[in-house]
């Protein structure tokens, strides 16, 4: 397994050697409320929705204010844009009224917020403080089961503990990120492309519909 962790690695930092969020983000709340938007839809919609949503809104005091009904128009092309408005609201009041309008970094104030799940959370600590945090979503999810590193069963949490075990901490936020654009745009959920992968050799699960 420290073979084919290791070939991972160097097969990554050779694919991939900068890795980078794909969320447009100014600010600290910016980034929490566009990662709590990317759940079920991609980064391209939520930069869309975004640029849309905090030059209307260009303050917590102004996104704490707005009418539910306005977020919702704007957040439609999100997919559960009711839901999401309502985040919107909640999140902008909770930081305005409860800290001072700055995004908490301590883990229970984070996953206190509506909407902020584990996910976010680690997202958020990796992307803006730089801590080091394996987020595990369908990309990382999808890559690990495929390379062999964790269980075809294991749940996110369980997926999440055994990446932190295998790879060095000063490299898991680098590792999730280069995960993340490997799985969105090389080893794909439909039509992955296996013919110019050159971790074909040790993926355990090669899909007939490769490209």
């Amino acid at each position: 397994m420290k073979n084919r962790v290791s070939f991972v690695e160097n097969y990554l930092d050779s694919l991939i050697p900068n890795p980078w969020c794909e969320l447009n983000f100014t600010t600290d709340y910016e980034l929490l409320i566009a990662i709590v938007l990317s759940a079920q839809t991609t980064d391209k919609r939520v930069n869309q929705v975004t640029k849309v949503l905090f030059e209307k809104y260009n303050s917590l005091d102004l996104l704490k204010q707005a009418p539910i009904a306005d977020l919702e128009i704007i957040l439609r092309p999100l997919g559960s844009y009711h839901k999401k408005a309502q985040y919107v609201h909640d999140i902008s009041e909770t930081l305005v009224d409860k800290y001072n309008s700055k995004v908490p970094k301590e883990r229970s104030k984070l996953g206190s917020m509506p909407g902020v799940g584990r996910k976010t959370v680690n997202v958020f600590l990796s992307e803006y403080y730089n801590y080091p945090a394996f987020a595990v979503d369908t990309h990382v999810e999808r890559v690990s089961k495929r390379l062999g590193l964790v269980k075809e069963t294991d749940n996110v949490i369980t997926i999440e503990s055994k990446l932190k075990q295998k790879f060095k901490r000063e490299n898991w936020s680098k590792t999730h990120k280069q995960f993340v654009l490997f799985g969105r745009y090389h080893c794909k959920a439909v039509k992955p492309d296996c013919t110019s992968c050159g971790l074909a050799n040790i993926c355990t699960k090669k899909r007939n519909d490769s490209v």
